[in-house]
């Protein structure tokens, strides 16, 4: 028996690929259940056994060893190797964990700090000129809490440039605008309009960053 689950809003995901045409968003998965409803296969369009088991031995090899390596070149040289998108000048603190590292996407000159979880099970996405302080974490989507499985249901999660997120943030899957501020210890669990400064759990405006904080946007 098979069941497709709960997917993302595809007005949501058409708002972020607007935004950042760039998205890697994963095949829908469909569920193989048995008899008793319960999982027992997950298919996607695409996924191969070959290709799921590389991304799932490389997730572990980077999340258990390659991480913890106290070198930028192989820690992003592996990454890189297994698909994920990254720009130059970019830097990954030791101790981040990726999951579905190809559908990793990092623009340039961005600042990931330690002990991080980018989650790209649904599509992460961050531009140009982000700061990711230690400790942040971006999830990939939620789960159907009305199916005894607790089945994922993935969703993408995109943070523009001249972002700042500090210290232990969690970002559920939304998106964060251009030039916006998180403070430390913030839930964001909806959307952050360009500039705008929030924090607390849930996370609340607080605040307006200058535009002179933040460089015009490129002409096309």
């Amino acid at each position: 028996m098979f069941v497709e689950p709960d997917t993302a809003d595809p007005e949501d995901v058409a708002r972020k690929v607007a935004a950042a045409p760039t998205l890697k968003i994963p095949p829908a998965p469909e569920w193989v259940l048995n008899d008793e409803g319960r999982v027992i296969d997950i298919l996607q369009e695409g996924m191969t056994f070959r290709r799921k088991l590389r991304n799932y031995l490389g997730e572990v090899a980077y999340n258990l060893v390659i991480g913890h390596i106290p070198s930028q070149f192989i820690r992003k040289a592996y990454l890189r190797r297994l698909g994920a998108d990254i720009g130059p000048n970019t830097t990954i603190g030791r101790g981040t964990k990726v999951l579905s590292i190809e559908f990793l996407t990092l623009g340039a000159n961005t600042e990931v700090g330690a002990r991080c979880l980018l989650d790209a099970r649904g599509g992460l996405w961050i531009g140009d000129h982000v700061v990711l302080s230690d400790d942040v974490h971006l999830l990939g989507g939620g789960h159907d809490i009305n199916h005894p499985d607790f089945l994922p249901v993935p969703i993408p999660t995109v943070v523009e440039d001249h972002v700042w997120i500090g210290n232990r943030a969690m970002i559920l899957p939304c998106l964060i605008h251009r030039g916006a501020v998180v403070r430390a210890h913030a839930m964001v669990r909806k959307d952050v309009p360009e500039l705008q400064i929030v924090g607390g759990n849930p996370a609340k405006p607080i605040g307006e960053r200058s535009p002179d904080g933040v460089p015009a946007r490129k002409s096309a």
